[in-house]
């Protein structure tokens, strides 16, 4: 779901504040959360919707007024296997795309876990490190806590092609830039992120 309006993420329905969010976020690409559940008033609509949360711990999770926000299905996923360095993208149960990673590096590690794509992000220069750009997701580095935003994750191209398949990165999962550049097209924010060991 999006944004229509800044809101703030509860620790329940009516509860503490945990966080605050823009009806757009730090890139000025709308604020997405990812929707785990519902919960409904007498009417069965939606009163207050349970989501995880682009922000640290990795995980995070929240309640956002309904009226805030605007729902919307998305019928993609991404599975990010670290053990095989792939990326793969299913439509349903459909495999759309596989493709080779670079993984990070020992020191920089790759975080595990399930997350959701935030934004979508075309680069400036696409001959940088980004390439053509970059699908952000909601997770974080788990050791580069001072990086610019706090060191958050994307599925991104690459001015290193050399990488791809290797324990190589920061942490991001670097891909194909032609690949790149069709899922950015591709896969609408709010999709559902597996990254597994």
């Amino acid at each position: 779901m999006v944004l229509r309006r800044a809101a703030a993420a509860h620790s329940a329905p009516g509860g503490r504040v945990v966080a605050r969010f823009g009806r757009l976020n730090v890139n000025r690409v709308r604020t997405t959360f990812r929707v785990l559940a519902a919960r409904v008033g007498p009417d069965c609509r939606p009163t207050w919707y349970h989501v995880q949360l682009p922000i640290r711990p990795n995980g995070a999770r929240g309640w956002v007024r309904a009226d805030a926000a605007q729902p919307y299905a998305v019928d993609f996923r991404i599975v990010a296997d670290l053990s095989d360095r792939t990326v793969s993208v299913y439509r349903g149960d459909r495999l759309v795309v596989t493709t080779s990673a670079a993984i990070g590096k020992p020191a920089t590690p790759t975080p595990t876990g399930s997350f959701y794509v935030n934004q979508r992000l075309l680069a400036a220069d696409p001959t940088g490190p980004w390439g053509p750009g970059g699908i952000g997701i909601s997770a974080f580095s788990p050791v580069l806590v001072d990086w610019v935003q706090g060191g958050p994750i994307a599925i991104h191209g690459t001015n290193r092609p050399e990488t791809i398949g290797e324990a190589a990165s920061n942490g991001c999962l670097r891909i194909d830039n032609g690949v790149l550049e069709r899922l950015i097209e591709l896969i609408p924010e709010g999709t559902p992120v597996r990254i597994r060991a």
